[in-house]
């Protein structure tokens, strides 16, 4: 029989190892590690980012809304606009009364006139002259002195028994001495303007008198029916001298009319 083969040689297949058997984390502890996870990021968050909450509540909060309450004298405004050139336009009429019933009678001039400003104004005053009917008063006061100072008050009503619109009669009359002193004849005109917060409507004029040494500041205004006009006078030797004068003299005629106002209102 002869010898026996050898063993074919044996050729084995390489196979990977198997990967160990995955262990499963409990449940609990996965929740648990991801809360850490989520704190310890916001912490990194707030710290590198100050302030983050404040903006973002800033950024998604609705702007608040504007409070209420109109304008003011002024408010118009309050308000007060400057008064325009002499010579350019008409006074504005101020603020009407609303509601106001018409003025039926007026007081005695002298009377609305308190003595302590007489004394003040007029040095050693003396009245010089008084008229009164029932559409007119004036009262006339003088000084004593050299120094040639005068006031004078004069009312003029517009009776409701005698006119079917006697606040436009006084707005007439009104709008005739602005006329009036836009065209002096025996006055140089300094300044003419409107002037707010005398009754209805009311200018100042500040004049000097030709050939005279004398400075007028004077005082016009209506209050519904009535026109008051209240001159102050003072001596003054020259020019300069005159212009100077007609904030004080401006200042004290609108005083006493307040005084007349008040009188008759």
């Amino acid at each position: 029989m002869g010898r026996p083969r050898p063993p074919e040689p044996f050729e084995r297949v390489y196979s990977a190892p198997d990967p160990p058997a995955r262990v499963r984390r409990p449940r609990i502890a996965a929740v648990v590690t991801a809360a850490v996870v989520a704190a310890i990021a916001a912490a990194v968050v707030f710290v590198l980012v100050p302030g983050g909450d404040e903006r973002d509540r800033a950024r998604q909060s609705p702007a608040p809304a504007p409070t209420g309450g109109g304008a003011t004298e002024t408010s118009r405004p309050p308000s007060a606009s400057p008064s325009p050139p002499a010579g350019t336009s008409a006074p504005s009429p101020g603020p009407p009364a609303a509601g106001a019933p018409p003025i039926t009678a007026l007081p005695d001039s002298c009377a609305t006139v308190d003595r302590g400003t007489v004394r003040r104004l007029i040095p050693g005053a003396r009245r010089q002259e008084q008229s009164r009917n029932s559409t007119l008063t004036t009262c006339t006061y003088v000084s004593a002195g050299a120094d040639s100072r005068w006031l004078r008050v004069e009312a003029h009503l517009y009776s409701p028994e005698r006119s079917e619109s006697p606040v436009d009669d006084a707005k007439g009359y009104y709008d005739a001495q602005w006329t009036q002193a836009r065209k002096p004849s025996l006055e140089r005109t300094v300044s003419l303007k409107p002037h707010r917060g005398l009754g209805d409507e009311a200018f100042r004029w500040f004049k000097v008198d030709k050939g005279q040494p004398t400075v007028v500041g004077q005082v016009t205004v209506r209050l519904r029916n009535t026109v008051i006009a209240v001159s102050y006078s003072e001596y003054a030797e020259s020019k300069s001298e005159a212009d100077s004068r007609e904030q004080t003299c401006l200042a004290k005629a609108t005083d006493v009319a307040r005084e007349v106002l008040a009188g008759i209102s």
